[in-house]
Protein backbone atom coordinates (compact mmCIF):
# COMPACT_ATOMS: atom_id res chain seq x y z
CA UNK A 1 0.00 0.00 0.00
CA UNK A 2 1.03 3.71 0.25
CA UNK A 3 3.24 5.63 2.53
CA UNK A 4 1.39 8.72 3.76
CA UNK A 5 2.95 11.90 4.95
CA UNK A 6 0.66 11.14 8.14
CA UNK A 7 -0.82 7.97 9.14
CA UNK A 8 -3.31 10.17 11.27
CA UNK A 9 -4.53 12.82 8.21
CA UNK A 10 -5.12 9.47 6.18
CA UNK A 11 -7.14 8.27 8.50
CA UNK A 12 -9.27 11.64 8.74
CA UNK A 13 -9.52 10.89 5.33
CA UNK A 14 -11.14 7.89 5.58
CA UNK A 15 -13.44 9.26 8.70
CA UNK A 16 -14.55 11.69 6.19
CA UNK A 17 -15.49 9.63 3.32
CA UNK A 18 -17.68 7.60 6.02
CA UNK A 19 -19.55 10.67 6.87
CA UNK A 20 -19.92 11.16 3.62
CA UNK A 21 -21.92 7.38 3.35
CA UNK A 22 -23.65 8.53 6.33
CA UNK A 23 -21.87 6.45 8.81
CA UNK A 24 -20.15 8.10 11.89
CA UNK A 25 -17.30 9.20 10.67
CA UNK A 26 -14.50 7.41 11.98
CA UNK A 27 -10.85 5.97 10.61
CA UNK A 28 -8.50 3.60 10.79
CA UNK A 29 -5.18 2.88 9.82
CA UNK A 30 -2.58 0.39 10.57
CA UNK A 31 1.03 1.05 9.75
CA UNK A 32 3.89 -0.90 9.52
CA UNK A 33 6.38 1.63 11.46
CA UNK A 34 9.43 0.00 10.28
CA UNK A 35 8.68 1.23 6.33
CA UNK A 36 5.84 4.03 7.14
CA UNK A 37 3.76 1.48 4.97
CA UNK A 38 0.10 1.38 5.23
CA UNK A 39 -0.47 -2.40 5.58
CA UNK A 40 -4.61 -2.02 6.08
CA UNK A 41 -7.19 0.86 6.78
CA UNK A 42 -10.71 1.19 7.21
CA UNK A 43 -13.82 3.27 7.53
CA UNK A 44 -17.02 3.03 9.61
CA UNK A 45 -19.64 0.85 7.84
CA UNK A 46 -21.83 -0.80 9.75
CA UNK A 47 -25.13 0.50 8.14
CA UNK A 48 -24.02 0.05 4.56
CA UNK A 49 -22.31 -3.50 5.40
CA UNK A 50 -25.19 -4.31 7.69
CA UNK A 51 -22.30 -4.98 10.37
CA UNK A 52 -22.37 -4.41 13.55
CA UNK A 53 -19.35 -4.98 14.11
CA UNK A 54 -18.01 -3.07 10.84
CA UNK A 55 -16.07 -0.31 12.72
CA UNK A 56 -13.03 1.29 11.14
CA UNK A 57 -10.65 -0.55 13.64
CA UNK A 58 -12.10 -3.86 12.81
CA UNK A 59 -12.14 -3.18 9.06
CA UNK A 60 -8.53 -1.97 9.19
CA UNK A 61 -7.23 -4.78 11.54
CA UNK A 62 -8.75 -7.36 8.82
CA UNK A 63 -7.21 -5.83 5.81
CA UNK A 64 -3.99 -5.37 7.44
CA UNK A 65 -4.56 -9.36 8.73
CA UNK A 66 -5.25 -10.30 5.25
CA UNK A 67 -2.18 -8.41 3.43
CA UNK A 68 -0.03 -10.14 6.29
CA UNK A 69 -1.45 -13.83 5.93
CA UNK A 70 -1.46 -13.83 10.02
CA UNK A 71 -4.27 -12.58 12.43
CA UNK A 72 -1.09 -11.68 14.84
CA UNK A 73 -0.08 -8.03 13.38
CA UNK A 74 2.68 -7.60 16.28
CA UNK A 75 4.85 -4.55 16.55
CA UNK A 76 2.53 -2.61 13.87
CA UNK A 77 0.57 0.80 14.56
CA UNK A 78 -2.41 1.10 14.67
CA UNK A 79 -4.33 5.29 14.24
CA UNK A 80 -7.27 5.99 14.69
CA UNK A 81 -9.56 9.39 14.79
CA UNK A 82 -11.54 8.07 17.93
CA UNK A 83 -11.04 6.36 21.06
CA UNK A 84 -12.00 2.28 20.43
CA UNK A 85 -14.95 0.90 21.86
CA UNK A 86 -14.48 -2.04 23.79
CA UNK A 87 -15.31 -4.23 21.37
CA UNK A 88 -12.20 -2.83 19.55
CA UNK A 89 -9.85 -2.75 22.15
CA UNK A 90 -10.47 -6.40 22.74
CA UNK A 91 -9.46 -6.97 18.86
CA UNK A 92 -6.47 -4.68 19.68
CA UNK A 93 -4.85 -6.96 21.38
CA UNK A 94 -6.27 -10.10 20.34
CA UNK A 95 -4.13 -8.91 17.31
CA UNK A 96 -1.10 -7.71 19.60
CA UNK A 97 -0.85 -4.67 17.83
CA UNK A 98 2.40 -2.59 19.06
CA UNK A 99 0.95 0.75 19.41
CA UNK A 100 -2.62 2.30 19.36
CA UNK A 101 -2.56 5.95 18.46
CA UNK A 102 -6.28 7.34 18.93
CA UNK A 103 -7.23 11.43 18.01
CA UNK A 104 -10.39 11.53 19.81
CA UNK A 105 -11.39 10.82 23.08
CA UNK A 106 -14.72 9.17 23.76
CA UNK A 107 -15.93 9.23 27.34
CA UNK A 108 -19.49 7.95 26.65
CA UNK A 109 -18.43 4.65 24.11
CA UNK A 110 -14.73 4.65 24.44
CA UNK A 111 -12.64 1.88 26.72
CA UNK A 112 -9.30 2.81 26.38
CA UNK A 113 -8.96 6.07 28.93
CA UNK A 114 -12.70 5.85 29.73
CA UNK A 115 -15.69 3.26 30.30
CA UNK A 116 -14.07 -0.17 30.65
CA UNK A 117 -10.50 0.88 30.38
CA UNK A 118 -9.98 -2.44 28.57
CA UNK A 119 -6.39 -2.66 28.61
CA UNK A 120 -6.16 -2.12 32.46
CA UNK A 121 -8.26 -4.90 32.61
CA UNK A 122 -6.36 -8.28 34.51
CA UNK A 123 -8.25 -10.12 31.79
CA UNK A 124 -6.24 -8.50 28.94
CA UNK A 125 -3.46 -10.51 27.79
CA UNK A 126 -1.93 -8.09 25.63
CA UNK A 127 -1.76 -4.14 26.16
CA UNK A 128 -0.41 -1.81 22.82
CA UNK A 129 1.27 1.23 24.21
CA UNK A 130 -1.18 3.56 23.89
CA UNK A 131 -0.88 7.57 22.78
CA UNK A 132 -3.36 9.99 22.47
CA UNK A 133 -2.91 12.45 19.04
CA UNK A 134 -4.40 15.62 20.81
CA UNK A 135 -2.95 17.84 17.51
CA UNK A 136 -5.64 16.03 15.81
CA UNK A 137 -8.49 15.11 18.23
CA UNK A 138 -10.02 18.70 18.14
CA UNK A 139 -10.53 17.83 14.34
CA UNK A 140 -11.46 14.16 14.65
CA UNK A 141 -13.97 15.74 17.58
CA UNK A 142 -15.42 18.51 15.52
CA UNK A 143 -16.16 15.84 11.99
CA UNK A 144 -17.89 13.83 14.80
CA UNK A 145 -19.69 16.45 16.43
CA UNK A 146 -20.44 18.28 12.84
CA UNK A 147 -21.90 14.96 11.57
CA UNK A 148 -24.18 14.24 15.06
CA UNK A 149 -25.05 18.20 14.61
CA UNK A 150 -26.32 17.60 11.31
CA UNK A 151 -27.88 14.35 11.63
CA UNK A 152 -30.43 15.77 15.07
CA UNK A 153 -31.54 18.62 12.69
Amino acid sequence: MTIPSDPMTRALELARQAAEAGEVPVGAVVVDPETGAIVGEGANCPIAGHDPTAHAEIIALRAAAAARGNYRLTGLHLYVTLEPCAMCAGAISFARIGKLVFAACDPKGGAVIHGARFFEQPTCHWRPDVEQDEATGELASALLKDFFRARRG
